[in-house]
């Protein structure tokens, strides 16, 4: 085959798979929640008597990918039951190359990845739990574990557009891999859901598997689209609901004491309270919160002049989120620092769902050295409509410090057409002493297939906004009116050394709001592309125009190359060339994961950037180190090591974790030096923690 005709061959297959969706697939028949008389012990051996009243689906599951539409050639049976307090569900994961699983995560909600060009990728073999409690194709929660028993969980909104991996609960599992399959059995309590109470209940639900040798994800029903379209889900039906939980009331205190070397001694103490009322409402309430230990804030190379999202890690901030989840953040919990005390409701009500959030904050005054308090309110409400998950939302934010309030008021929706064609939009509008009423609107039909997406995008954001807009929300930038359109192909290979290979282009352009004067373009290409040896190729190119005190032209090409086992061992390099803001840039970097056996795990990152003639002193290295041994998923031991040249900052940490009640009760001995707050360099000496948490 000539080049020629290759790349017309390339065209047309992407033209058809565009223009020709594929077929629907109908959602599996029913199923049966069976009653169980005794509660199965949560051990990964699935015993024939204690899963006696179980029902059973024995199946091929069908594929999402990468044959969309045919049967997985692995066998995989799900067994599932009730009692009062909860549902079991049972997996036999057939395998005839058991030796080939992936098994390689032991760090809790840590499976799926997280970065922005593979967020959602499944990195071992897993089998999940998809559960829609409201039936409605709209939201539900994910409960999935792989063959070591880590476990991971999320909450779905939008019928998929959003995915919160933040979201935590208590909930067991265990897995046990033998000779031709491995077993994993999953108890979730109702108490740590929301759900309409009631006997004979109908909820929605689709069981997942992966296999990343084969980057297979397979459904129980559907295919839809995306795993994640809660839409296409099946029907679990004959669920019998208590109407209250049986854990009204839940009360965590905690103490941490910690002592830094030249500063002494401090001992702290607060509490979370955890009120569930009814089975579709609870609240939360925590006093004097200590983010003290939580995860450090990974840094990274920033070449853009505007400011970098940082994920939010710290636990009260978490429940909830994926509601919060629009293109432009109306409420980013970040901006919010270390709280004296919050109050927190989420639930659904009447067909509506909501979230409120209320909080105090000592802040800096910055005529003075003296503190004020903030009041904080976020208010957020959906309700659906349609038949495919559709909804409209409001969002209302504020900030109320002294004489001055400052927020946004917007509403929101995501409308499903048809499986394939959707659209998002948002309006809101910015209060505060610069905003001043303003307006930020955007709207942006997409079409997505499992292989294919296609956007359009028109935004207009007043001038004068983001100031008053950022106290609570995230807006890179205002004064602008901005086109955006995005178009990727993902193509699977049957034989051959080339497995999986995906084209796409992104072309972004913005003038500013009233004059029309052009402010920036950029236009970006990607080509990735997956062998069957191991080996993955990623090729980025960018080239854009950005004004600031005056007119730069930046462009930057890079290559990332490496060898992916899928079985918890990755290694990989960049390399990268081009200009950025009148500096010769080239940057390179490499990365490493390796888990050896069961228990211990691995990783090391390096970036560095060159700049010549470097007008603002930007060149960087940043080291990332990091290394995990379990003794079993909820015991562990961590290190990790940060430092980052161009704000000289150096960051260890030292964690050693006990969950004895996971995931809140626990005990944890940890050693930091140095701050692990993004962007900001290290003052924090040697000192030591200890901090334990007690679920009552």
């Amino acid at each position: 085959m000539t080049v020629r005709s290759g790349a017309a061959a390339i065209l047309h297959a992407t033209l058809v798979a565009w223009l020709i969706p594929a077929a629907a697939h109908a959602a599996a028949p029913p199923l049966g929640v069976g009653t169980l008389a005794v509660a199965p012990t949560i051990d990964g051996e699935i015993g024939d008597a204690e899963w006696t009243g179980a029902n059973v689906a024995d199946q091929n599951f069908v594929q999402i990918e990468p044959a969309y539409g045919e049967l997985s050639p692995f066998r995989t049976v799900v067994r599932i039951g009730q009692t009062a307090t909860g549902l079991y569900v049972a997996f036999e994961a057939f395998d005839p190359e058991i030796d080939r699983i992936a098994a390689g995560v032991t760090q809790r909600d840590a499976i799926s990845t997280r970065e922005a060009n593979s967020l959602g990728v499944v990195q071992d073999d897993t089998v999940a739990v998809f559960l829609d409690p409201f039936g409605d194709g709209r939201t539900a929660y994910v409960f999935r574990i792989n063959p070591l028993a880590t476990q991971e969980d999320s909450r779905i909104a939008d019928n998929g557009r959003a995915v919160d991996y933040q979201w935590d609960n208590s909930w067991r599992s265990a897995a046990v891999r033998h000779e031709d399959r491995w077993t994993a059995e999953f108890e979730i309590p109702f108490s740590i859901l929301i759900y309409a109470g009631g006997m004979d209940r109908t909820w929605k639900a689709n069981f997942v598997r992966t296999l990343p040798r084969r980057l297979e994800t397979a459904v129980w029903s559907g295919p839809a689209e995306s795993v994640f379209r809660v839409s296409g889900f099946g029907d679990l039906t004959g669920i019998d609901t208590p109407g209250q939980s049986a854990d009204v009331w839940q009360f965590i205190p905690y103490g941490i004491v910690s002592y830094e070397i030249n500063k002494g001694a401090r001992a702290e103490f607060g509490a979370d309270v955890r009120w569930r009322p009814s089975s579709n409402l609870g609240a939360d309430f925590t006093y004097n919160p200590d983010f003290a230990l939580v995860d450090a804030d990974v840094e990274v190379v920033n070449l853009t002049r505007f400011e970098v999202q940082v994920p939010e890690k710290r636990p009260f901030f978490l429940e909830g989120t994926e509601m919060y989840n629009q293109r432009y953040r109306q409420f980013h919990s970040r901006r919010m620092g270390d709280i004296n005390w919050g109050i927190k409701s989420n639930g659904r009500i009447g067909g509506a769902d909501f979230s409120l959030i209320t909080a105090t904050e000592d802040v800096p005054v910055q005529s003075s050295q003296s503190l004020k308090t903030a009041y904080y309110g976020i208010l957020r409400v959906q309700q659906g409509f349609g038949s495919r998950g559709s909804n409209v939302g409001l969002l209302a934010t504020n900030r109320n410090l002294g004489s001055d309030n400052q927020g946004s008021l917007g509403f929101d929706t995501t409308t499903y057409f048809t499986e394939t064609l959707s659209f998002n939009g948002q309006i809101f509008e910015v209060h505060g002493p610069t905003a001043d009423g303003r307006l930020v609107w955007y709207m942006r039909p997409s079409f997505d297939t499992s292989t294919t997406h296609f956007h359009v995008r028109w935004g207009h954001f007043a001038p004068g906004i983001r100031q008053d807009f950022n106290i609570l929300g995230f807006l890179q930038d205002d004064d602008r009116k901005e086109f955006d359109t995005n178009f990727g192909h993902t193509f699977f290979f049957d034989e051959g050394l080339l497995e999986r290979m995906r084209p796409s282009v992104n072309f972004n352009r913005y003038t500013s709001f009233n004059q029309g004067v052009l402010r920036g373009y950029a236009l970006s290409p990607t080509m990735t592309a997956v062998m069957r040896n191991g080996l993955e190729f990623e090729v980025n190119y960018r080239n854009e125009y950005r004004l600031f005190e005056k007119g730069y032209y930046n462009q930057q090409t890079t290559l990332i190359a490496g060898w992916n086992g899928r079985d918890g061992r990755y290694i990989a390099g960049t390399i990268g060339t081009g200009t950025n803001f009148d500096n010769n840039l080239l940057l390179y970097g490499g990365e490493a994961r390796w888990a050896f056996g069961d228990s211990f795990r691995v990783a090391y990152s390096l970036n560095r950037v060159e700049l010549s003639p470097d007008h603002r002193n930007e060149d960087t290295t940043i080291h990332v180190f990091e290394t995990t041994y379990s003794f079993n998923p909820d015991l562990f031991v961590r290190a990790f090591y940060q430092s980052s040249s161009v704000i000289e900052k150096e960051n260890v940490q030292v964690l050693g974790v006990w969950r004895f009640n996971p995931p809140f009760g626990q005990l944890q001995i940890a050693y930091q030096k140095g701050t692990s707050a993004f962007g900001q360099t290290s003052d924090q000496g040697h000192t030591f923690f200890t901090k334990l948490a007690w679920v009552l």
